[in-house]
């Protein structure tokens, strides 16, 4: 079956380039693959088609990767954060579905950059934070999730710092990210985002890119010290983030 894609070849290669470098740091590190993917493919592709096709992405990889560690996920943390991150999705798909498109990339542009100054200069000792946060910040990463898939960090940020085992925290991270897929796989379904032309075309070219950026990432995280690439994607993104916000503004 040959699938006709009309996209000029720039923007092909451009999007091939970008998914590959996205699930490379999710192989590495468990999450980053929308933060990483979504500001720099917006500059090729309408926003409303970017968010559902990495959704595609993310379940995909979340069946490859997310549940391998199933048995250390932190199920208390799970329950707490999750009813308050699915209101959040649903004001965010509001939000995409009826707000213009340029506001909503100035947000995203603002979003990259005030995460990315913080991974990069700040050194913040991880000290534990109460339940308390996480309906917060769980409604603010289901805001981000559905309007962008960005949530990770949010989520993260809570649960880096309740949970000191690295084995819990990627696996609770992973499942959280996974369930988070599966809410917006119905909620974008409901508005119709899937019907958008050559959506599901353009991620199924793409779907092999992904489970190389995988692979490749998985490789690297037993040879390479994972925070290191990750703080310098944050400062490739710094510029990314520059150039979303200025082109919208």
């Amino acid at each position: 079956m040959v699938i006709d894609l009309p996209f000029p070849w720039v923007t092909l290669l451009s999007a091939t380039l970008i998914i590959a470098l996205a699930y490379a740091i999710y192989g590495l590190t468990g999450f980053g693959s929308s933060i990483t993917a979504v500001p720099l493919l917006t500059h090729f592709l309408p926003l409303r088609s970017v968010v559902p096709m990495m959704l595609i992405f993310d379940l995909s990889a979340g069946i490859v990767l997310g549940l391998r560690n199933h048995s250390a996920v932190a199920r208390d943390e799970l329950l707490r954060i999750i009813p308050f991150m699915v209101a959040g999705m649903l004001i965010g798909v509001t939000l995409l579905v009826r707000a213009p498109q340029r506001p909503l990339l100035i947000t995203l542009g603002c979003f990259i950059l005030a995460y990315a100054a913080w991974s990069l200069v700040f050194r913040v000792r991880q000290r534990p934070i109460s339940v308390a946060w996480a309906a917060p910040l769980a409604l603010l990463g289901g805001l981000f999730t559905a309007l962008f898939g960005t949530g990770g960090p949010i989520y993260v940020a809570y649960l880096a710092r309740r949970l000191p085992d690295v084995r819990a925290l990627r696996a609770t991270i992973s499942a959280l990210i996974f369930f988070s897929g599966l809410a917006r796989l119905v909620l974008f379904t409901s508005v119709g985002l899937y019907k958008q032309p050559h959506v599901l075309q353009l991620a199924l070219v793409l779907l092999p890119v992904v489970m190389g950026g995988l692979y490749l990432g998985s490789h690297l995280s037993r040879k390479l010290p994972a925070h290191r690439i990750v703080q310098a994607v944050w400062a490739i993104l710094i510029a990314g983030g520059t150039s979303l916000i200025w082109h919208n503004l």
